[in-house]
């Protein structure tokens, strides 16, 4: 897996994020306590805000809406496949897989939508592999530094039922901001075998 987080398409990103294109993570990290780890805030509609761990993601794309192919008889987050590079990138809608407005009914005549690849580990049948996924988001926002050990679990019995198998835990940002923590592995796992 490289050391930065490519961003790749159209569209504006955060400053933030173009500089991470450029900037291996090791240069970002000699900023900040060794303590600390990355993680890629994400915007879920309505109003999720939503990390994941940045060396879960290897790229932010744009993708066409037009060059998602539906595939029959899979789970309604599943949108589709997309050639990335050559090669079948399964993409999922997030916000709708953890509980959230499918995309689809958020807006009309959106000609393109945001989307991470996500590689993370999948174990089936006793052997681990290399999985990526596209998993399209409602916005791409920032980088956050965020001490692993500062992510607190929530009591399951307060976290939607759909939300819950994806979520590592919760983050309480300095300014009082509580984000959720999501499970790159978890969510690899939630898919189906084609």
């Amino acid at each position: 897996m490289s050391n930065s987080l490519s961003v790749s398409g159209s569209g504006s990103l955060p400053t933030s994020l173009q500089f991470a294109q450029t900037a291996p993570v090791q240069d970002l990290a000699a900023n900040h306590s060794s303590v600390t780890e990355q993680f890629l805030r994400l915007h879920l509609f309505p109003s999720a805000t939503v990390l994941l761990p940045i060396q879960q993601l290897s790229e932010v794309l744009t993708l066409p809406t037009g060059r998602v192919v539906p595939i029959p008889h899979m789970p309604a987050w599943v949108m589709g496949v997309y050639n990335w590079r050559g090669e079948i990138l399964w993409t999922v809608d997030l916000g709708h897989l953890c509980g959230f407005t499918p995309w689809y009914q958020q807006a009309t005549n959106v000609s393109s939508f945001p989307a991470v690849v996500l590689q993370a580990r999948s174990s089936t049948a006793g052997s681990a592999r290399n999985q990526m996924l596209g998993l399209v988001v409602s916005r791409v926002e920032d980088i956050e530094w965020c001490d692993p050990e500062m992510i607190q679990p929530l009591p399951r019995t307060t976290v939607s039922p759909q939300l819950a198998p994806f979520l590592r835990g919760y983050w309480w940002k300095a300014g009082g901001d509580m984000l959720a923590v999501l499970d790159g592995e978890a969510i690899v796992r939630a898919m189906p075998q084609p």
